[in-house]
């Protein structure tokens, strides 16, 4: 019996564009760095992460029109 390692689900939703004034994915909310590492965190870091994403797309979603130009 062969032992796989479990693969992280990736929070990403396929909306990739980024907000240029914070660096968030419009999508999942991470940052290039956070995209590109995804799969190397420890479970651990990656749960953190996923409760920070919650509250980042939530700020996004909170700006109005104006903050968007």
């Amino acid at each position: 019996m062969t032992r796989r390692a479990k693969r992280a689900q990736s929070p990403c939703v396929d909306v990739c564009r980024l907000d240029p004034r914070t660096g968030w994915c419009l999508g999942c909310g991470r940052t290039t760095a956070e995209i590109r590492e995804w799969v190397k965190l420890t479970p651990f870091r990656r749960n953190r992460l996923e409760r920070e994403l919650a509250r980042r797309v939530a700020k996004l979603g909170q700006r109005t029109p104006l903050e968007d130009e």
